[in-house]
């Protein structure tokens, strides 16, 4: 589920990119020789038509809202003939952002940057109300909701099996959208307790007890002393139950 929503991303940021590209491409033109000064509504005009063609040529998974900033007043840009925009090093298109704008055909070549705000709209689980550090996740604690993913810059976790179960890493507070980051693995055993080992190779499963030297956490390592002595690395499965690979 995680690579779809990384995926939907990616794929929601490409399409942001190739819409700037077509709204500026078409909406930062010279005429006569001299740069549109209505710069804010040309482009917007062109954002709400780019997006429009989007919807209808079918379904995307967010609905995308792009709203586009204005230039310095204070400049004053020679004219230009082909504008050519382009995202600057380190920088997204997703939340708020920038775009840079650079002549290459004109008396000056120039080069500036304008702001744009990328929103991406789609389903979320969103804290109904506060929830301690170190709480249990439980169906009561979320709702789901429309949320602009991209208000932050972590992912946005949908998958209910991701975080049901888990813990708070750190207070959580009414209306947040689930981010990754915000919750953790619960512990499900602490070190000296008595586990169950299963000890798995190529075509067959031994099990035996053993003693968990760390705590357990679903999912991760913990180190495990069997009663021969040995001391070995297991994955924590369950409750009292821990996976010896050999």
């Amino acid at each position: 589920m995680i690579n779809t929503l990384l995926s939907t991303v990616a794929s929601v940021r490409g399409a942001g990119l190739w819409l700037l590209g077509l709204l500026l491409a078409g909406g930062l033109h010279a005429q006569g020789g001299v740069v549109e000064p209505d710069l804010h509504g040309l482009t917007q005009r062109w954002v709400d038509q780019a997006m429009a063609a989007a919807q209808a040529s079918g379904p995307t998974p967010l609905r995308m809202e792009v709203s586009v900033g204005a230039l310095d007043s204070r400049l004053r840009l020679a004219a230009c003939t082909q504008i050519e925009p382009y995202l600057p090093p380190g920088t997204r298109l997703w939340g708020r952002t920038r775009l840079g704008l650079r002549c290459l055909d004109g008396g000056v070549r120039w080069n500036v940057f304008l702001p744009v705000t990328i929103k991406a709209f789609g389903p979320a689980w969103v804290v109904k109300g506060s929830v301690a550090a170190g709480a249990v996740l439980t169906e009561t604690d979320m709702l789901e909701a429309e949320v602009d993913w991209a208000q932050e810059a972590s992912a946005i976790v949908f998958d209910q099996a991701m975080w049901l179960g888990q813990v708070a890493a750190r207070p959580l507070s009414t209306g947040q959208a689930l981010r990754q980051g915000m919750f953790r693995p619960a512990q499900v055993f602490a070190a000296g307790t008595q586990v169950r080992v299963v000890a798995q190779g190529p075509g067959f499963q031994i099990t035996s007890d053993g003693q968990a030297l760390s705590a357990g956490v679903v999912g991760q390592a913990t180190r495990v002393k069997m009663d021969n002595g040995r001391i070995m690395s297991a994955t924590v499965l369950d409750l009292r139950t821990v996976r010896v690979d050999l």
